[in-house]
């Protein structure tokens, strides 16, 4: 049976490829059901219009590789349509919104602007607040649209599915999941795991110097049972680097056909522009090796492989997020004195900490992801499965 997973995101780029590696796994590994939608590294409206554009991309590329006598791939796709809905597109908290636009999957006025690979705008009633789909109107081939807000959509596939079967695999800022939670705890309770991209624990922040882009104020509520929580911090992301050249060599055979393919020609966009500003960011330093990390892609990789082996954690992490500092606000701190506190199974866990470190007993219980399977193998085994190439 495929692993059925939510995927949460704010597309952006690696978000976007993450979403390529979810798509592009076989029937028989996942099934995607959902795919909601919240601001992050730019407005909710941007990220429907990147993933509206990814689902057309695919659709070209699938009818491209027919008529080239390639495998079609995309399997988890063809099998199953998943739903597309939007979700927030502010903080739960008046002035926190921090944007990353210079990770823009389209940037108007600029060289990135891939206007064939762009639908047409007549996407965009699918989504209105009010329904406006006709009877007849024909739905778009590869996704399902729909009006609900994406924190219920969440909370709905929870409750129309067996307890433990569902993988929650969180790539922007938490808001979708924090307004399921504090809607209705019990059922958001019913997922298998939860696996959140985002915080920074023993390595600097990348919104401000300790603080991390998706990390955001826990909802301070009681729950029944433990919230399986898987972590992929910044110090285990930031070193699975996409260089350059091991993107070329993933991409070259696909664009040396008559007709290239859409897929490498599109991600070729906005991949090789983003490469590029990193490498303006970092112009003049000494560092060896410059890439886009794919903090989101390893994420997916995580729930593909984590069968197989190779991945170390360090359970039981009590993991709290500073809120209220000037400078700290978003840091991660972890209390690493030992247990002071012997657990409760009986009692409630409170997620959040809203006075004395101790006011939660025993703290939270936090899975962080401190190692995988080799990088290089990791990010050969990404580029090998979304474009069904060989990466170095």
């Amino acid at each position: 049976m495929p692993q059925k997973v939510i995927i949460d995101t704010d597309p952006g780029v690696d978000d976007v490829l993450a979403l390529l590696l979810a798509l592009s796994a076989s029937e028989e590994e996942l099934q995607v059901l959902l795919i909601s939608l919240t601001f992050g590294n730019i407005d909710v409206e941007s990220c429907l219009l990147n993933l509206v554009s990814m689902f057309h991309v695919l659709e070209l590329e699938q009818k491209w590789r027919l008529e080239n006598g390639l495998p079609i791939g995309f399997g988890c796709l063809s099998a199953h349509k998943p739903i597309v809905a939007v979700g927030a597109d502010r903080p739960l908290e008046e002035g926190g919104a921090i944007r990353g636009d210079y990770f823009r999957t389209f940037c108007p006025n600029s060289p990135c602007v891939a206007p064939h690979f762009t639908p047409e705008q007549t996407w965009k009633h699918m989504f209105a607040t009010t329904p406006m789909l006709k009877e007849d109107e024909e739905h778009p081939p590869n996704f399902k649209p729909t009006n609900n807000p994406a924190h219920q959509e969440i909370l709905r596939v929870l409750r129309e599915n067996p307890v433990d079967s569902i993988i929650i695999i969180a790539l922007g800022p938490l808001t979708n999941l924090a307004l399921a939670a504090e809607e209705d705890p019990e059922t958001f309770l019913r997922a298998k795991e939860v696996v959140v991209m985002g915080g920074n624990i023993g390595t600097p922040g990348n919104v401000t110097p300790l603080g991390e882009f998706n990390t955001l104020k826990p909802i301070p509520e009681t729950l029944s049972c433990r919230l399986n929580l898987t972590m992929f911090p910044l110090d285990i992301t930031r070193a699975h680097l996409l260089t350059q050249e091991a993107f070329t060599n993933a991409i070259a055979p696909l664009l040396n056909y008559p007709s290239p393919s859409p897929l490498a020609q599109w991600t070729e966009i906005f991949v090789n522009a983003t490469i590029a500003h990193i490498k303006e960011i970092f112009a003049g330093e000494k560092i060896e090796d410059i890439g886009l990390s794919l903090h989101d892609p390893l994420c997916v990789y995580y729930v593909l492989t984590q069968k197989h082996g190779g991945w170390e954690a360090l359970e039981d992490r009590d993991v709290r997020i500073e809120t209220r500092g000037q400078w700290t606000r978003g840091m991660c701190i972890v209390d690493s004195r030992g247990k002071r506190v012997e657990p409760d199974v009986a009692r409630p866990v409170l997620l959040g900490d809203e006075g004395v470190w101790l006011h939660c007993g025993f703290g939270n219980r936090v899975r962080q992801m401190v190692k995988g399977p080799d990088k290089e193998g990791t990010v050969g085994e990404m580029l090998k499965r979304i474009y069904g190439t060989e990466g170095d």
